[in-house]
């Protein structure tokens, strides 16, 4: 079993809330954002039991939030860090939520995050918003090791492919549909563009092998 297997019980959860949640926004297992303006940022860390692994993961992730949430699966017999006075102590002094998933996907809110949360990092926590209201839909589950994470800006450079897969382009005719084209083309981080001459810009093999993965609609 895969920390992806608790995605979809907690995201269910928090989009109960009236929140809109994805997965795997800067290194966040699970980030969701509430309609208001500006959004309350929720963080929720995935891992199949409640451990100190899982408490770091929420400390580093703590000054770009609002709420950090610890979500793990129940252990059957009751007997897990859930049911560690201490453990939760730990996690109430540091303003922690804990979220108990049951074997039937359940999901049981164990602590709520209620103390003082600590001091905010606004660049940090601006650049998860921003992804997260760039990245089209919710193409990742949280707790996924798999690479490449299909972020926003993987997203507007396989437009950007999609656009030159019929011959050259110039970046302000992709610019229509994506609006940092210029750039994406100019950077070509992924290899996947070639300058046929000034100002006209091709796709490489790896640009269409990459089409062939990530197909568009």
């Amino acid at each position: 079993m895969h920390e992806t297997a608790l995605y979809g019980p907690v995201k269910g959860f928090l989009e109960g809330l009236g929140f809109e949640v994805k997965g795997e926004i800067g290194s966040c297992d699970l980030v969701a954002l509430s309609a208001d303006a500006p959004p309350v940022v929720v963080v929720c860390e995935l891992k199949l039991q409640f451990n100190l692994e899982l408490v770091l993961q929420a400390v580093d992730r703590a000054a770009a939030a609002d709420e950090i949430w610890l979500a793990a699966r129940m252990s059957r017999r009751g007997k897990g860090r859930e049911s560690d006075k201490r453990f939760r102590i730990l996690c109430r002094r540091l303003g922690f939520g804990l979220l108990g998933v049951l074997d039937n996907d359940r999901v049981e809110v164990l602590l709520s995050p209620i103390a003082p949360a600590p001091r905010r990092d606004p660049k940090r926590r601006s650049r998860l918003i921003d992804e997260h209201r760039r990245r089209q839909g919710d193409p990742v589950a949280g707790g996924s090791t798999r690479s490449p994470i299909m972020t926003a800006y993987r997203q507007d450079a396989l437009r950007c492919a999609a656009g030159l897969a019929s011959g050259p382009l110039r970046p302000r005719d992709l610019a229509q549909t994506v609006s940092r084209a210029p750039k994406i083309l100019l950077d070509n981080v992924y290899g996947w563009f070639v300058r046929i001459e000034r100002g006209v810009y091709g796709l490489t093999d790896s640009g269409r092998a990459a089409l062939q993965r990530w197909p568009q609609s």
